[in-house]
């Protein structure tokens, strides 16, 4: 159940509600913001926790898709592979739960932003807490206090893969330590829930941006201004700023 259905179901739940989201309910794909009502910690929670929140998915990535073989085949030897993943996932872990806490202590301390907090907000909260803080204490208990930690590589990596090639192998799942088991439960639970939450904005990019057309800027300033033949009025031209002929400049 926790090794191969859950997955599978988490996977089907975060696909098709994401797109029944977008469909139905695409003016609430938002990140609700609230920085109208309060700034000064937001501008310090906010980039403590995305930062750390990237560099924990890069880490993950690397330690779940790569194999070890790998690593070991550029001539990246296991105990500087384990060293390197600890000393920055730690560092990435520790801004991560501090930024977390900011904004956890922002929601509520902060009166306007507490009462634009709904429900779901909430639950989204606590399961990212969850989360976050059972990975920091599998990461604490089984990769620092322990000389050469506990080689997730050879048990959780190769599970991972085996639900992509739909061959799951649950059995690896065995022996590995509690923390780890907690952690990626409450991740799948994460997941499943996110479709439902604030956290879509992270599947939405602005890449229209980048194929908009011009925005032309036109000054009312009645003093820069000639009649044109036919009676309207146009621009005059202000050297070094704009061109006198040819297409309108993005500004």
């Amino acid at each position: 159940m926790l090794w191969v259905v859950l997955p599978y179901v988490t996977f089907a739940v975060l696909v098709v509600g994401s797109v029944w989201r977008y469909r139905y309910d695409r003016f609430g794909w938002t990140t609700r913001s609230s920085e109208l009502y309060e700034k000064r910690l937001l501008r310090i929670g906010s980039p403590l926790f995305h930062i750390g929140l990237l560099v924990v998915i890069l880490g993950h990535l690397a330690g779940l898709v790569i194999p070890a073989s790998w690593t070991a085949a550029v001539g990246i030897p296991e105990d500087v592979y384990h060293l390197v993943a600890a000393l920055a996932g730690s560092a990435a872990s520790a801004v991560l739960v501090l930024g977390l806490l900011i904004l956890i202590y922002r929601r509520r301390a902060t009166s306007a932003v507490f009462l634009a907090t709904t429900v779901m907000d909430k639950v989204m909260y606590a399961m990212l807490a969850l989360s976050v803080l059972s990975g920091a204490w599998a990461t604490a208990t089984t990769q620092l206090v322990t000389e050469h930690g506990y080689d997730y590589r050879e048990t959780i990596s190769p599970w991972f893969r085996s639900l992509w090639y739909l061959q799951p192998q649950p059995e690896l799942m065995a022996g590995v330590p509690v923390a780890f088991q907690v952690h990626i439960v409450a991740a799948f639970l994460l997941f499943a829930l996110w479709p439902f939450t604030r956290l879509v904005h992270a599947f939405s990019a602005p890449v229209p941006y980048l194929f908009r057309p011009y925005v032309v800027y036109r000054s009312r300033d009645e003093g820069r201004t000639t009649a044109a033949p036919g009676g309207s009025g146009a621009h005059r031209p202000r050297p070094g700023w704009e061109p006198p002929t040819g297409p309108a400049r993005r500004s």
